[in-house]
């Protein structure tokens, strides 16, 4: 296991709680909580694959991703906390999760044959529009479309120095990490300097 899959592995548990938390602040019950944790975890990686034509879907017949939604659910139940804190627990988790996911999509494009600019394009897919989905079935404005947070905003950024930095003699996996704290970074302090692009 290389450390691509350890992030895949990794941003499907992180994504998973953090659809298990959405679930709660919804009051939810556990199977519901298990099917937004399904579709925050997969949705983004899925309408990815149909894009770029891979067969088959990245998570049929893995057990150990399914594993892992699972877990993060029944982890979520056990930990029984006030609302306000879930709500700061989720931006964290969310961060690490677009993060990890941003790369993870690069990563799958530029192995199928996608240029640059539409491999960046493909991680912020994946990094976002699980959160999309969920948001949608959740009946919540998106975080994608909220003004006033750098979401795939700063999954573009990391994905482009991600790109940049390619083209440099720095280590794969170094190249992988920057790009993912880039990202976690932008995000959580772009919520708490309230930073946020012009209106149209």
């Amino acid at each position: 296991m290389d450390l691509v899959d350890i992030i895949v592995y990794t941003g499907i548990f992180v994504f998973a709680i953090t659809g298990a938390l959405k679930a709660r602040t919804h009051r939810m019950d556990i199977f519901g909580a298990c099917v937004i944790a399904f579709v925050n975890a997969y949705g983004g990686g899925t309408i990815r694959d149909l894009l770029i034509g891979t067969r088959p879907i990245n998570w049929l017949n893995d057990y150990l991703a399914l594993i892992l939604v699972i877990s993060a659910v029944i982890i979520t139940f056990l930990l029984k906390r006030g609302l306000h804190r879930f709500q700061r627990t989720i931006i964290i988790t969310d961060a690490i999760g677009i993060g990890m996911f941003t790369v993870v999509g690069i990563e799958r494009s530029l192995a199928n044959g996608i240029n640059d600019v539409y491999a960046v394009l493909m991680g912020v897919i994946s990094a976002t529009f699980g959160g999309l989905v969920v948001d949608i079935i959740s009946n919540t404005v998106p975080s994608l479309l909220k003004r006033g947070e750098l979401y795939a905003t700063a999954c573009a950024i990391g994905g482009g120095l991600y790109m940049l930095l390619l083209h440099y003699p720095i280590s794969h996996d170094i190249n992988l990490v920057i790009c993912v704290l880039t990202i976690v970074a932008i995000r959580i302090v772009s919520i708490r300097k309230s930073w946020q692009l012009p209106e149209i």
